[in-house]
């Protein structure tokens, strides 16, 4: 028998997408992906999601919004969603252990990665000093030397977020000029706490449990200088998760889905929401109230369904 609602992805989204549909008595099936609880996972405090004013682990995070929706009777599967077959009905989903499910709607909540810089040290030290979000984690730099890497709008952006904390910001960037909206360079340019660190890459992170310095060549000459930071924020772009859907569904020429104002994609009864679609926000409070949207919106096409009749297995559902 077809699952009601099937959920992919642990992150805010995904985990506020089970709680909804639980509590309306559908009695979801969230598949969780390879890491539970997406990007916030990664982050050691959460100081900005409502109802915590003494701050919140990640980890502790999600898990608490997984005994919430477990609550209702949302179910758990923790499996990795390997193909899709949204151009039937029911759908299908197969996972990488080898089950298949069939569902009647599908949450899309899979997230979006942060770009990594590939370097040695980067991986070991996320969560201690490398970050992915300044809007996060700016309040732990308080008077620290941070580095930015990068040269976009998010770079500038959240390295003017960063002044209200750190005592100095380096703006670390590959090229001798920004890309950077015009305003936003001014702004930098202006700020006393910005340094700008000109035709440079990172050519890896140094830290004994949290960073200390960055080690960086220069692209023109090839010298290496070593630049003392307790921070590093990395922001070269982030890649949604939606590789599994290419081919299937709308999305932009950075791989984000398309959806209307309710959270719908082209094919009815898929729905996403969160970063998969999101890439101007990108904070767990955002993508928790996607979820909780996408889960009403679920709810109202399963009822239309019901009463206007399942379609017979394998027609192409349009």
């Amino acid at each position: 028998m077809a699952e009601n609602v099937t959920i992919i992805g642990s992150g805010p989204a995904g985990l506020t997408a089970a709680l909804y549909t639980a509590r309306a008595n559908l009695n979801p099936l969230l598949i969780s992906g390879n890491e539970f609880g997406g990007q916030i996972a990664l982050t050691n405090e959460v100081e900005n999601y409502p109802g915590f004013p003494d701050g919140i682990t990640g980890p502790e995070l999600t898990e608490l919004m997984k005994q919430q929706a477990e609550k209702f009777g949302a179910r758990f599967e923790s499996d990795h969603v390997s193909r899709v077959d949204l151009q039937t009905h029911p759908f299908v989903l197969e996972t990488e252990n080898g089950a298949r499910h069939e569902t009647n709607s599908v949450v899309i909540a899979t997230g979006a990665s942060p770009r990594r810089l590939g370097v040695p040290g980067e991986i070991e030290l996320t969560g201690r000093g490398v970050s992915y979000c300044a809007t996060c984690d700016g309040f732990f730099f308080r008077g620290k030397k941070v580095a930015v890497i990068g040269g976009g709008d998010s770079a500038l952006q959240e390295g003017l977020f960063l002044t209200r904390f750190a005592a100095q910001v380096y703006v670390v960037h590959r090229r001798n000029q920004l890309r950077a909206q015009p305003i936003l360079q001014a702004r930098a340019q202006e700020n006393p706490k910005i340094n700008f660190v000109w035709d440079s890459v990172v050519q890896d992170i140094q830290g004994d449990g949290a960073v200390s310095a960055l080690n960086l060549v220069h692209v023109r000459t090839g010298d290496p200088s070593q630049l003392p930071v307790e921070g590093v924020f990395v922001y070269i772009g982030h890649i949604p998760n939606t590789q599994l859907f290419v081919g299937q569904l709308d999305m932009d020429d950075e791989g984000y889905l398309k959806v209307n104002e309710r959270l719908h994609t082209k094919i009815p009864g898929v729905f996403a929401a969160g970063e998969a679609h999101d890439h101007i926000f990108k904070q767990a409070i955002v993508s928790a109230g996607f979820g909780s949207m996408a889960a009403m919106e679920v709810e109202k096409f399963l009822a239309d369904l019901e009463h206007s009749g399942y379609p017979t297995a394998g027609k192409i559902f349009a």
